[in-house]
């Protein structure tokens, strides 16, 4: 996987805001890495568990259906955690071309998933697949799936693919994210989700419906720092609302019990913040919520880790060289793995940037 060559400041990344309510803190694999103590050979599109399927009725056609209006389907539904169609149950009437429409797939799509031929009738009853079979480029690797048939966790092997994944597996790569209880699965400086030997959630587990409703706190990030929890709340709900592991929530919360409920009122912490990571074990300074404002590196401190430590999503982007020669301007003692200058005190928040000229 192929670094920055580049001794100098790191190229600049987009002026976007990557910005999502409820999706927060660093992956648990991040922080670890810290120092925290087949059925179709198609390409996919470029781009633990017990889940909660759920078995639908499609709706039916309308009586004077609209000239250009895609037919409908009147069978049942299985669909994954994240309500994603899995199967289809098929009823009297049904083709595999009208199948085939109604999900977004070309009919020879739909037959190699379930090792049909174009235009074979379907019987009522039969359960077609709406996503691949088994391994396929980009996600050679073994599955565990539910009773349903649902892929509920996947071991990544040399050579697999964000994108060969997520299409073997029918999720968005936001979907693995939260299964995961990570802010986001692209790569992300020197930061990688898809490793191999890995194991990855491809569900989410059920929550209490009161759960997520309680005072939060956030960055200029869209990034929770603090969370003050509410009946039903629980690890897994933090986790999935926040992108925050459990073992991260023990670590930032010496209160908290493993496998023990979260009383409500509790306040959490979401990001390490007060917690020195390995890449960020200097001071910083908070406003009066107590969201991280400003950080003054020490020797051994990276892009990385202080992004990872304050929950910061781009910290060039508090931080711009306004000649705009450079991206940014605070210095590196190493431009390919991030390290920065020791005695430099840098913006975390986009709201209150630091920007000036580069040295």
């Amino acid at each position: 996987m192929a670094k920055i060559d580049s001794a100098s400041p790191r190229p600049a990344h987009s002026n976007g805001r990557a910005r999502w309510r409820g999706r927060t803190a660093a992956a648990s694999a991040i922080l670890l890495s810290l120092g925290l103590a087949g059925c179709t050979s198609s390409e996919p599109p470029a781009a633990a568990e017990t889940p909660a399927t759920t078995a639908t009725t499609a709706p039916t056609a309308t009586a004077e259906p609209a000239a250009d209006a895609k037919p409908s389907l009147g069978g049942e539904v299985i669909t994954d955690s994240f309500g994603n169609p899995d199967f289809y149950v098929t009823v009297a009437g049904d083709t595999l071309a009208t199948v085939a429409e109604v999900y977004g797939f070309s009919e020879a799509k739909v037959t190699g998933f379930n090792e049909l031929q174009p235009g074979t009738p379907l019987a009522p009853g039969t359960r077609l697949r709406l996503l691949p079979a088994g391994p396929g480029i980009g996600a050679m690797g073994a599955a565990t799936e539910d009773p349903n048939g649902i892929p509920t966790s996947y071991t990544v092997v040399p050579g697999d693919t964000l994108a060969g994944i997520t299409y073997r597996f029918n999720l968005t790569n936001d979907q693995l994210a939260e299964a995961n209880k990570v802010p986001y699965v692209h790569e992300v400086g020197n930061i990688y989700f898809v490793e191999p030997e890995r194991t990855i959630a491809l569900q989410k587990n059920p929550v209490d419906s009161r759960s997520g409703t309680g005072e939060a706190v956030w960055n200029s990030w869209d990034r929770g720092v603090f969370y003050t929890t509410v009946d039903g709340d629980s690890f897994d709900s933090v986790g999935y609302q926040f992108r925050v592991g459990t073992s991260e929530l023990l670590q930032y919360n010496p209160s908290l019990v493993e496998n023990a409920p979260i009383p409500a009122g509790t306040t959490l912490q979401l990001i390490p913040g007060e917690l020195a990571v390995d890449g960020a074990r200097g001071t910083f300074t908070a406003d009066a919520e107590g969201v991280p404002l400003t950080y003054t590196t020490v020797p051994g401190d990276t892009e990385d880790g202080i992004s990872a430590r304050f929950g910061v999503t781009a910290l060039y982007d508090a931080n711009r060289d306004t000649t705009e020669t450079v991206p940014v301007w605070y210095q590196y003692v190493d431009g390919i793995s991030g390290e920065l200058l020791p005695g430099q005190t840098i913006s975390l928040s986009l709201d209150q940037p630091i920007n000036k000229p580069g040295a």
